[in-house]
């Protein structure tokens, strides 16, 4: 299952569509009732989904499918061309996940605070010496985790779309994980705080404005 919240564009007329999806325990309204939909709103012309899927899917390696078939498929077929992700912790699992499958379909991504693998998987990452020199040979990261985590090694060598913006706390409980994937990106943003809407606000705040500046190309 997958519930979805709609925000069109205010004055009409978005080139951009922008896919929202919460982290573990957030709520899809949460996104709007903590300034994320005003404040992507206030700098581009965007439409805005926030997408919901069940929990359940992260575990089972089935959020990739349904929003595809439920969300990006239905907004290709309307002939929406641009299309971003936003990610908050385990959603930005999903957003990379579905990239990892799709990244034709993509134009950018923004993780904030993405949720990358357990702490386990971040130790294996570090034994190895970076992102770069993890194996999956012998890993105990879950297939997901491998997945998504072969598909960064491709991805960051490459110069190809999507294109990553990171954001997160430096006292984030997953800071660690964020600082080896920031290693290998030219967009990371980072602020104070920890892993929390006034946070993600902030970062928000920094990362928005990249909309417009895509819409006005």
């Amino acid at each position: 299952m997958i519930n979805c919240l709609h925000y069109p564009a205010p004055s009409g007329g978005a080139e951009i569509l922008l896919i929202m999806l919460p982290g573990a325990g957030i709520e899809a309204a949460a996104f709007a009732t903590n300034g994320m939909i005003a404040i992507a709103h206030e700098h581009a012309v965007v439409d805005i989904i926030v997408a919901h899927p069940d929990m359940g899917l992260y575990l089972e390696d089935g959020v990739t499918d349904i929003l595809h078939s439920t969300v990006i498929a239905p907004a290709l077929a309307r002939g929406v061309t641009r299309i971003w992700l936003l990610g908050i912790s385990l959603g930005g699992m999903g957003a990379l996940l579905y990239a990892s499958a799709y990244q034709q379909n993509i134009e950018g991504i923004f993780l904030l605070a993405p949720f990358l693998g357990t702490r386990g998987t971040t130790a294996e990452i570090l034994r190895a010496g970076g992102l770069a020199a993890w194996s999956p040979a012998n890993s105990t990261a879950t297939e997901p985790e491998q997945r998504l985590l072969a598909w960064l090694q491709t991805h960051l060598t490459t110069e190809c779309a999507p294109v990553i913006h990171l954001g997160y706390g430096v006292k984030d409980r997953f800071a660690p994980a964020h600082q080896l994937l920031a290693q290998h990106l030219e967009h990371v943003t980072t602020t104070p705080g920890g892993h929390d809407w006034p946070s993600w606000r902030a970062l928000w705040q920094q990362l928005a404005p990249v909309l417009g500046r895509c819409h006005a190309r």
